[in-house]
């Protein structure tokens, strides 16, 4: 009888679990409310530069992504004048866990759980409205740190780790960044694969119906990068040269 009762007792668990989870994920994407996105700027490397640049950021640094979600909201007609605001909270001073790329779902669903209890917290104390999304951005100095690694965000916990530079002119492809993750948050995918993680056509593409196709000239902002040809391609500038394509809108309820 313990048995049972213990075993029921942990799937009546996973069932609240899993139904919060899915209650929450809807109520984020029903697009009634402006979504309060708080970013967390974390040194990543320790130089001082880093924190130089950290300590001049503000909530306009990020504003080209309130811009970017206000404009594509307009263009599927959705019903909301900005459905994101972006706010810059306090300098977290620990290290998120580090994300089990190329592992089993397993270890890949361990990290999850323990991504959400180090958010929990490394916020869970400071003051201020409760955000809707928390994305943690882990700046390096260029000239220390020419390539990052992946960033990542969850739908889980509605949590990001995003992997950026500390330099005023990567300021803008820095947004870019910013947004793809938090749109993973809101539960759209990656627009892009194997074998040479270039994106897909024509989801990934930012002008599908271009003719001739290549090459683009804007983004698809889950297909992270403007294809120039079939093997080419390049990292936007910025928001401006991106949208969200209708595959990426279904997935965060734009259109039905």
């Amino acid at each position: 009888m313990f048995e049972f009762l213990r075993k029921f007792s942990l799937l009546m668990l996973l069932f609240v679990v899993g139904l919060s989870t899915y209650l929450s994920a809807q109520n984020a994407t029903d697009w009634q409310e402006t979504l309060w996105v708080t970013v967390y700027p974390i040194n990543g490397d320790g130089r001082e530069a880093t924190a130089n640049y950290i300590r001049k950021l503000s909530d306009r640094d990020f504003a080209s992504i309130e811009e970017f979600m206000a404009r594509e909201a307009k263009r599927y007609s959705v019903g909301i004048d900005r459905p994101v605001r972006m706010l810059l909270g306090e300098t977290v001073t620990e290290k998120p866990p580090k994300p089990p790329f190329n592992s089993n779902f397993l270890r890949i669903g361990a990290w999850s759980l323990e991504m959400r209890w180090w958010t929990h917290t490394a916020t869970g104390h400071l003051e201020g409205p409760e955000p809707d999304i928390r994305l943690f951005l882990v700046y390096y100095d260029p000239k220390e740190t020419a390539v990052l690694e992946h960033s990542v965000g969850l739908q889980k916990g509605r949590v990001g780790i995003v992997n950026v530079f500390a330099a005023e002119d990567m300021a803008a492809t820095n947004n870019f960044v910013i947004a793809h993750e938090m749109m993973h948050t809101l539960g759209a995918t990656d627009k892009y694969g194997p074998p040479r993680m270039l994106p897909q056509f024509p989801e990934g593409y930012g002008e599908p119906d271009k003719i001739p196709l290549y090459p683009q000239r804007i983004a698809e902002l889950m297909g992270g990068r403007i294809v120039i040809s079939e093997t080419q391609t390049a990292m936007p500038d910025g928001l401006r040269d991106a949208k969200i394509g209708p595959e990426t809108a279904l997935e965060i309820r734009w259109i039905d």
